[in-house]
């Protein structure tokens, strides 16, 4: 990502000419145990403008979220919202403060429907009942509008991750606000689905609402923002406009050093034996997809949020239990019942949910990459702690964490070191083949490249790698072939000679339209 940003990268709302800052930070400080957050950063937003916070991970902005929403206290500093001293003590006051937050962490309730977490704290009534027809039929109108094609009876516990980024930022449009805080919004979503966001952002600044966006994708950030503010280490580094910024320039800020590359640099690799094939794998209200994975290669899977791409993921884990199909390892037909099937003939799963579902963030980094391999540092059933430590420290050295020790409790580390916890725990279990799903959502530009790095050694060592992503230019950059999703089926497969974003993003949607190209197109693939 290279190039200079021109006034056309920043069409849309401007900033009120003249308005004053309708939200004020300065000299805000925390700190928590051994860590300092936040030293004395400020920053300034005005009505109408979309403001951008970037850094690293680790630089303070998601703790200046907590702060602005009243789910933290500051340690010093002011902050004022119309001019008048602001200093939420929840969430409840911030939102009457006129303060609303979209958080990367959802706050939603499993248990309940989506539309009941649309409207939570102001349930339509009708004679002292919830009224269900208004409720259902609001909610319809709201997820139209982010373009979430789910039933507002839903249960949210069957929603896919980005299914519930989208439903974050629906409950925020039927609330009026002054200042809209977005982190990471954008995570999982598809191009059609970060554009319809960013038509509902300008819709908002158009009428005043001031937006502090937060974002690792910097293609974004030159698209939609007009200033930006540069966090590094808890500090403020600079606030400056968007207009004539280079990318090259936003990076060096951010990490404190020149990087050359978004992407490793691709190696072109010669596929070894094949070590998994699915055939007509069919998950739970899904349809049959095939498809082989070799050793030594990267293979993505592309397609739109609901195209199935996690389904099969879960399918092929043993997470959800297949309905039709068979998956053969090394040639061998084997049965997948759960994961611990999956694990014992090779294959894992960095979900896309890591701290939900990958990690057990109150144990040590130790623990955590041992879980699938016990066996190791363990004697007649007893754990033998010298033994986990320096199998740990050699996890934790080779994929390079950042972490003060291997007793450190893995969630006080950043987005990117614990994901590389995730893959190490998969390393030491011995698998063959690593499936993939979104790994590095929320991950600042330094730890993708070394998360990307770490993927791609992995294939030199002769793995197989099956990386689910919604960041196509991730894709295009790191893998030797895509399957490309589209309802639920392979719609095409396209190998590396043949990359093409317009390409891509026609076979992903050619299931939703009457588009030219038919189920099972290739192009440039092997057979």
């Amino acid at each position: 990502m290279t190039g200079t940003v021109t006034d056309a990268a920043t069409d849309g709302p401007a900033r009120q000419p003249g308005a004053g800052p309708v939200l004020e930070v300065a000299d805000v400080s925390k700190a928590f145990p051994g860590v300092v957050a936040l030293d004395g950063v400020r920053l300034d937003l005005v009505p109408g403008e979309v403001h951008a916070l970037v850094g690293e991970n680790g630089a303070g902005k998601s703790t200046l979220v907590k702060i602005l929403a009243g789910t933290q206290r500051p340690d010093g500093g002011t902050m004022r919202l119309g001019g008048a001293p602001y200093a939420p003590g929840d969430v409840a006051s911030a939102m009457r403060a006129g303060v609303q937050v979209v958080h990367q962490e959802f706050h939603l309730v499993p248990q309940l429907s989506v539309a009941e977490n649309l409207f939570l704290r102001r349930l339509p009534r009708r004679h002292g009942f919830v009224d269900r027809r208004a409720l259902h039929r609001d909610a319809r109108e709201l997820l139209a509008e982010v373009g979430l094609d789910v039933r507002p009876q839903t249960k949210v516990e069957r929603l896919g991750i980005a299914q519930m980024q989208l439903l974050e930022i629906a409950r925020t449009l039927h609330q009026e606000c002054r200042v809209l805080v977005m982190d990471e919004p954008t995570a999982t979503l598809t191009p059609r689905e970060t554009e319809r966001l960013f038509t509902l952002l300008r819709s908002l600044t158009a009428r005043g609402t001031a937006v502090l966006y937060i974002s690792h994708h910097l293609e974004e950030i030159f698209e939609l923002a007009d200033r930006m503010t540069v966090f590094r280490n808890g500090r403020h580094v600079v606030t400056q406009d968007v207009a004539g910024t280079a990318a090259a320039e936003v990076i060096r800020l951010m990490v404190g050093r020149d990087m050359e590359r978004e992407y490793p640099p691709y190696v072109p690799r010669t596929p070894g034996p094949e070590l998994l094939r699915a055939q007509d794998l069919t998950p739970r209200g899904g349809s049959p997809v095939s498809f082989a994975l070799h050793a030594g290669e990267v293979v993505g899977v592309a397609g739109l949020v609901g195209s199935g791409r996690t389904e099969m993921v879960r399918a092929l884990f043993g997470a959800d239990r297949a309905v039709g199909g068979r998956i053969l390892v090394k040639g061998r037909p084997v049965r997948i019942r759960g994961p611990r099937d999956a694990v014992r003939h090779g294959i894992s799963l960095l979900t896309e949910d890591r701290k939900g579902q990958g990690l057990v963030l109150d144990l040590p980094v130790s623990a955590n990459l041992t879980l699938a391999a016990t066996g190791r540092v363990s004697r007649a059933g007893l754990l033998r702690r010298r033994v986990e430590d320096r199998v740990a420290r050699q996890v934790v050295e080779r994929l390079r964490v950042r972490a003060p020790g291997v007793r450190t409790v893995v969630r006080t580390l950043s987005g990117g070191n614990q994901q590389k916890v995730v893959l190490g725990r998969w390393l030491l279990a011995g698998t063959d083949v690593l499936v993939v799903d979104e790994p590095t959502r929320g991950i600042d530009v330094g730890a993708r490249y070394e998360i990307h790095q770490r993927l791609v050694d992995l294939a030199a060592d002769g793995k197989a790698l099956l990386v689910v992503s919604s960041d196509l230019p991730e894709l295009l950059g790191i893998c030797d072939r895509l399957l490309v999703f589209s309802r639920g089926r392979v719609a095409g497969e396209v190998a590396r000679a043949a990359f093409d974003s317009s390409y891509v993003l026609e076979l992903a949607y050619s299931g939703y339209t009457n588009g030219t190209r038919s189920i099972g197109t290739t192009k440039g693939a092997r057979s």
